[in-house]
């Protein structure tokens, strides 16, 4: 199939799609159309105005004297002063807003395809490291297609109007190329010009985030292109987000056949989305119509159709999506997508081979679940105690240890060390290594343990979803100094996440409505940052807070832990969640024949100073017997809010970003799934390359 028809017919598909989830968004789109009526600017969530805002302060795309202008004249609730901020940002931009947009511009270029000894315009792609462009699936579907195609930059005008010679440069899909239909995009290399040097060092590159606050509903959005394979235009004004969809936005703007891949910025020119599709008016039957209300076919020309919207997918949900792909080979092209979109690579993580399918990886079964632990008395029974690794297990000199959170209790420990081998084993492929037995871990238990110490202090039922308490007012502990631990943690992970304070006059009386009221908004604000709900978020820090502040459930915990460790040799300990604060905590308590540990932690609360000043060993010093220390956080974490950890364990640690799916931000399996998190571990183990790897193959 010639790329031009290929590209009717893929496009076809996504206006089909992009048409669809505009009739299913309709009712969000009127209660938007009904809140703008009435007179609110910006009708988005409290939560995301909020977001927004700080954003915009943190990066001083509002100076700081023009937002305090904004909201002195009168006393005004939080969302008032957020729409106040957001309206100085979107009405009054400073002379940079000029030159920066000319250094995203500089960015895009024109894709072309020869064809029949022809060359013919395709779309728009954009550089979004210094040597990967990213445009639409259906403008580039796999290697074969991009063999076929080279870019222009510079393809637009001088400021005298006259056409400025453009620099043509291929593309190289043979050293990396990744495509999704779904989400519409397509990653590939651009070639080194003649200087040799990659094209982001002389056209620029756009840093992706993966961070929220980017946009919000009703604020305006720019797009970059080349429509219709003109030379270089650019929509800015009366344009409007409209619609937040999961993976897709939806907004209006004036664009055309030929911007697909597409940049979408905000006005601080961040990518906000990858514009891949117009959005037609379609009748009851779904068929596209023309502007003059009669049923389009494809002879009358894009130029008759009735658009009524245009959509783009999220960078965010591009990044998650990249986040679960295996790396090149070496650091890799998506380790140069910069520090904020979580692909990084860090320096202490092996060179992996280039990526497999990893669906298409035969990974052995679960073998029987080892031989328990004995159990003192009055411990739960064996069904509920730690699982020893069976002897032998990697040489016998090493021993894979997997320290588990909160929230274990009733579980059967043999199942969840097959889930945290699983993950463990879906990262260590992706790396090229091979795939360990669970029967070979080490898996100390203490849910059960953990439960019964904090049965004797609560009152609260550890099943808050069947209550109908607020988060903050039905998980927060009765004990008062668990309580005081447990607020002091909150709110200084609020703070970390930059939620503005509260005035309140100091003659004030303050109750405890008052700070329920406030514990329930900072919960809000967490969550609303994260990819977890105030209930998650405040379970979590809850129970840190208790074992940090009561001595009995600290010793009850560790005590459970200690039944099942190993007791020589070098230990590799896999901590998550409050199993990090534990593990730190059991180097104070090792044989003194485990004479290394190799330490992996992951969505971890240790770079708070409310929970690591509590700690044993007293405060940010790695423990002598820490050999070395990777740390993987998501930024979408809450529970890993203080990360990265290297600003305050100084030189004590490794930090790496990752990227976990949607709603799973906390999954431990997530965090092993990644890569560079396996293969730190499976460097430790001396385990050997996989079988399945394929050194030279692509991603496809």
């Amino acid at each position: 199939m010639v790329a031009t028809e290929r590209l009717r017919q893929e496009r076809a598909h996504q206006l089909a799609a992009a048409a669809e989830r505009y009739r299913a968004s309709s009712e969000e789109r009127r209660d938007v159309e009904r809140r703008q009526e009435a007179g609110v600017a910006f009708p988005d969530s409290r939560q995301a105005l909020a977001a927004r805002a700080t954003r915009l302060l943190d990066r001083h795309a509002v100076p700081a004297a023009m937002a305090v202008e904004a909201v002195r004249a009168e006393p005004l609730a939080a969302p008032d002063a957020y729409e106040r901020i957001l309206g100085v940002s979107k009405d009054l931009q400073a002379w940079s807003f000029l030159p920066r947009g000319a250094r995203a511009a500089r960015t895009v270029a024109r894709i072309s395809v020869r064809e029949n000894g022809r060359e013919l315009p395709l779309g728009t792609g954009f550089l979004v490291s210094p040597r990967l462009l990213m445009t639409n699936h259906h403008v580039l579907s796999d290697a074969a297609a991009a063999r076929q195609c080279f870019v222009e930059f510079d393809a637009q005008v001088t400021v005298d109007n006259t056409p400025q010679p453009s620099t043509r440069l291929e593309l190289d899909p043979d050293a990396f190329f990744v495509a999704d239909q779904h989400l519409d995009f397509a990653l590939v290399p651009v070639a080194p010009g003649p200087d040799g040097r990659p094209p982001g060092e002389t056209f620029g590159w756009n840093r992706l985030s993966a961070q929220p606050g980017k946009l919000v509903i009703g604020e305006p959005v720019n797009v970059i292109g080349h429509p219709m394979g003109r030379l270089k235009e650019i929509a800015v004004r009366d344009n409007m987000l409209q619609v937040r969809l999961d993976d897709f936005l939806q907004y209006l703007t004036d664009t055309e056949p030929g911007n697909s891949g597409s940049p979408v910025f905000n006005d601080q020119w961040e990518v906000v989305a990858l514009h891949h599709s117009g959005v037609p008016k379609t009748d009851e039957q779904g068929r596209v119509l023309r502007t003059d209300g009669q049923v389009w076919q494809p002879g009358d020309g894009d130029d008759a159709v009735d658009w009524v919207a245009n959509e783009g997918v999220r960078v965010s949900s591009i990044l998650r999506n990249l986040a679960q792909l295996p790396p090149g080979a070496g650091p890799g092209p998506l380790a140069e997508m910069g520090p904020e979109s979580g692909l990084g690579v860090t320096e202490s993580a092996p060179a992996a081979p280039a990526p497999v399918a990893v669906a298409a990886v035969p990974v052995p079964a679960a073998a029987p679940a080892g031989v328990p632990a004995a159990a003192p008395a009055g411990a739960p029974t064996a069904a509920h105690a730690g699982l020893r690794a069976r002897d032998g297990a990697f040489g016998g000199e090493r021993h894979l240890v997997f320290l588990h959170g909160r929230s274990q209790q009733g579980k059967d420990p043999a199942a969840l060390r097959d889930e945290w081998t699983a993950g463990l084993n879906q990262g260590l492929v992706a790396a090229g290594f091979t795939p360990v037995d669970p029967a070979d871990v080490w898996f100390p238990y203490y849910g059960d343990r953990l439960v019964d110490a904090l049965a004797a202090t609560e009152a609260v039922p550890r099943v808050p979803e069947a209550l109908s308490l607020s988060p903050a007012e039905a998980v927060a502990p009765p004990s008062p100094t668990v309580r005081a631990v447990y607020e002091e943690m909150i709110g200084e992970a609020a703070l970390r996440w930059n939620m503005p304070e509260e005035s309140r006059p100091v003659t004030e009386r303050i109750s405890r409505d008052d700070l329920v009221g406030h514990l329930h908004r900072q919960l809000g604000w967490l969550a609303a940052r994260s990819d977890l709900d105030g209930w998650t978020i405040a379970l979590v820090l809850r129970d840190v807070a208790a074992y940090l502040d009561d001595r009995r459930v600290r010793d009850a915990v560790l005590d459970s832990v200690l039944e099942t460790l190993p007791e020589d040799g070098e230990m590799i300990l896999v901590s998550h969640s409050l199993g990090t604060v534990v593990g730190m905590d059991l180097t104070t308590r090792l044989s003194p024949a485990l004479r290394t540990v190799h330490l992996t932690t992951v969505g971890s609360p240790l770079g708070l100073d409310s929970v690591y000043r509590r700690l044993l060993i007293g405060g940010t010093k790695r423990p002598d017997v820490v050999a070395d220390w990777l740390n993987a956080w998501c930024p979408s974490d809450a529970v890993a809010i203080g990360c990265p950890l290297a600003d305050e364990w100084a030189g004590s640690v490794t930090d790496v970003a990752v990227i976990n799916a949607r709603d799973k931000a906390h999954n431990i399996g997530q965090y092993l799934s990644h890569p560079e998190v396996a293969g730190e571990i499976a460097g430790h183990l001396a385990l050997g390359r996989s079988p399945w790897s394929a050194p030279s193959a692509p991603v496809t």
